[in-house]
């Protein structure tokens, strides 16, 4: 696998800023990994980081490198700070870099694949937001989102997790003083804009601890999905809002995949 920090300007926010790239590349005398490619034009997961992180974050806490190493994938993964991959109401147009710029520019630089059956999202807690928003608003783009512990239910939930009816001014920031319930920040509404339209719809993933502080933000994503005709594969069991169950979880996202389909 070739690793590529890579730093560019972006038209969208006004700023440079950056991200951490995993590119397949077929060997045949590494010691210790087995890595692959399929094509000119690799499939692509991008792969997004939660409110306190950044790009570099999935490759610091998991073995993401070696994890895809076999599977000819390539893996965009990056630099939102605490947008939640939204154009704020005081600050950066996060949600119109994430869902337009990125993808032509990290096409422009790399060999990847600007097919909708080659391109999938992933990301954990606010990347678990943002995950589903771009698979449930971009689904000419995405063929599968998957969420791990995510903020799902951000319409009623202000960021305050010991008061969840008291909105924060970092949400105030980021959304704006009106409610976003049904409207395109709000996941509950778009599952069912998803639901009505004819277009593509997304496979979707979604997974969260039980002992995890946003485990009724999933339940809650959950049951308004079940009322959907949307395909969600949903897991739980034990565990808390920590890199041991995502380091663990995202096997299984890599596994759920539909790579050649």
């Amino acid at each position: 696998m070739a690793l590529i920090e890579c730093r560019f300007y972006s038209d969208v926010l006004g700023l440079s800023t950056s991200m951490t790239v995993i590119l397949p590349q077929q060997t045949t005398t590494q010691i210790g990994m087995t890595n692959v490619t399929k094509g000119k034009l690799h499939p692509t997961l991008y792969l997004l980081h939660g409110m306190s992180d950044d790009d570099s974050i999935w490759l610091r806490r998991t073995s993401i490198e070696r994890y895809v190493a076999q599977m000819g994938i390539a893996v965009v993964m990056p630099q939102v700070h605490r947008s939640f991959y939204t154009d704020m109401a005081e600050g950066d147009r996060y949600w119109t870099f994430i869902s337009e710029e990125l993808p032509a520019l990290a096409r422009s630089f790399f060999p990847l694949s600007p097919e909708r059956e080659d391109t999938f999202v992933a990301g954990l807690s606010m990347g678990g937001y943002g995950a589903m928003k771009l698979g449930l608003r971009k689904p000419e783009t995405f063929a599968a989102a998957a969420s791990l512990s995510g903020a799902l239910d951000m319409a009623h939930n202000f960021l305050n997790w010991e008061d969840p009816t008291k909105k924060t001014p970092e949400y105030e920031r980021i959304f704006g003083k009106k409610s976003i319930e049904n409207t395109p920040d709000d996941l509950l509404w778009l599952l069912k804009e998803a639901d009505r339209s004819k277009g593509p719809k997304p496979l979707l993933y979604q997974c969260c601890g039980t002992e995890d502080f946003l485990y009724t933000d999933n339940q809650s994503f959950r049951k308004a999905c079940s009322k959907t005709s949307l395909s969600l594969t949903y897991e739980e069991g034990p565990g808390e809002h920590e890199w041991g169950y995502w380091d663990t979880k995202i096997r299984d996202v890599l596994a759920w995949l539909p790579l050649g389909k």
